[in-house]
């Protein structure tokens, strides 16, 4: 059974799969049992305050020195990490594409990561990349961790089988998974092929956003995030360990699954957490609040108020707002926005934004919603609507997203993408005050 793992407050979890194997009262007995080796995983400097200091100890088979041989350096060419840009030929505008069919060709987790954007500095812990991920199938005696970043899984379609040092996750579309920086996985293919988003976060880690005056619930609750329950692999033979490492990627040859931890106590660890357990909240009488209420996690960064990035969806929900135009607004916005479709349709682009399709709007950039919605939200009937068979989802950053050479290169990319305003016309009349809506 799951655990329940409320990530960024410093809950504390344990877990084990053979009985006796955690030490109790300990984290580094003299002698552990069966022979295991105490080690920790931190993720937070050493003396971060105790609120904020994450770390979890883990009993394995071998401490991870011996995962690591000599190493060779290997290119993934279409993993791409910041800072890079690329002097495309696209000119400063929104930009959308449509989904780009799963490659016909075997695809790991790893293998099949393709950058869209990059923003910010891995050397500095600062900014994100966005990916989508095509798998095809499964990493076999294939491992992988990723150094420069935790990473934000978010699938499309297909179904996957994330095996880490911590256990096992299953994750399907509708769900994520979030991947500590530092930890050891390997990806099965359960249904597929596989496609979805990623984002790998080089700053301060996921955690919960302060609720405000929204107040104790609502919005993701803690108990919705499931961490696994401990689960060894005791595999010898031949096996690879591929480690990201400021944008490097360098392989190493062992003789034995690096996933060989037998029990773990601590909190950091993996999650998922089921997007359709988000509780919106909204305007019940007029007015349009900010989308930051629906953000389901952030990561924070050192000016208060302004994130590295928020993972923000739009879900299901009910409408009732009256005497307002109820779709988002036409803004211009400090943050950069990278959005994805996983089911549906969206209600401010009801054409042309499709599931696995994703658009960018950066800093700075005017943008809002398309003619038909504009006009179709400024005659609509304001009865309560409850919008149905919808999930989107955001990753927005305070830093400009730079598009790389694949994704400006992709055949997807939708060149008349400026024209879904073009029917914005002109309706000022000074001798018109109340406008009728057409």
């Amino acid at each position: 059974m799951d655990l329940r793992y409320m990530p960024g407050f410093g809950n504390d979890f344990e877990t084990e799969s053979l009985a006796g194997a955690l030490p109790q009262g300990r984290n580094s007995p003299q002698r552990c049992a069966y022979g295991l080796y105490a080690e920790q995983l931190s993720g937070s400097p050493f003396t971060a305050p105790r609120g904020a200091n994450e770390r979890s100890w883990l009993y394995r088979m071998r401490p991870s020195v011996r995962h690591v041989n000599r190493f060779e350096r290997i290119d993934h060419e279409h993993w791409k990490t910041a800072p890079h840009t690329h002097p495309s030929s696209l000119p400063l505008a929104p930009l959308r594409w449509d989904p780009a069919p799963i490659p016909d060709e075997p695809l790991t987790f790893v293998t099949g990561m393709r950058t869209i954007t990059t923003c910010g500095d891995v050397n500095t812990h600062a900014g994100m990349a966005t990916h989508v991920m095509n798998v095809t199938r499964s990493m076999e005696r294939d491992y992988f961790y990723n150094a420069d970043a935790e990473m934000l899984v978010v699938p499309e379609v297909g179904r996957l089988l994330f095996f880490t040092e911590f256990g096992k996750i299953e994750v399907e579309p509708g769900e994520i998974v979030v991947l500590p920086r530092g930890m050891k996985f390997t990806v099965e293919l359960l249904e597929g092929p596989a496609r979805g988003y990623v984002c790998e976060n080089y700053g301060a880690k996921f955690t919960l956003p302060n609720r405000g005056p929204i107040g104790a619930n609502c919005l993701a609750n803690p108990r919705d995030f499931k961490t696994p329950v401990a689960a060894y692999e005791e595999i010898d033979g031949d096996c690879t360990v591929t480690v990201k490492w400021c944008g490097t990627f360098n392989v190493t040859h062992i003789e034995h699954s690096p996933l060989d931890v037998v029990a773990w106590h601590g909190n950091y660890a993996p999650y998922k957490y089921d997007l359709r357990t988000f509780s919106p909240v909204g305007a019940i009488a007029f007015d349009h609040p900010d989308p930051s209420i629906f953000t389901v996690l952030t990561a924070p960064s050192e000016t208060d108020g302004t994130a590295n990035i928020d993972f923000v969806i739009f879900p299901e929900r009910w409408m009732v707002a009256d005497n307002t135009f109820r779709p988002p607004w036409y803004h211009m916005n400090i943050m950069a926005e990278f959005m994805g479709l996983i089911h549906g349709v969206y209600d401010a682009k009801p054409e042309g934004f499709v599931p696995g399709g994703m658009s960018l709007h950066n800093t700075m950039l005017p943008h809002g919603p398309d003619a038909d919605a504009f006009y179709g939200a400024s005659n609509e009937d304001l009865k309560p609507h409850k919008l149905e068979n919808t999930l989107a989802f955001m990753f927005e950053t305070r830093f400009p997203q730079h598009v790389t050479r694949f994704a400006a290169e992709l055949p997807t990319l939708q060149s008349d993408y400026l024209g879904c305003w073009s029917g914005l016309k002109k309706h000022f009349d000074v001798d018109k005050p109340e406008w009728d809506g057409r």
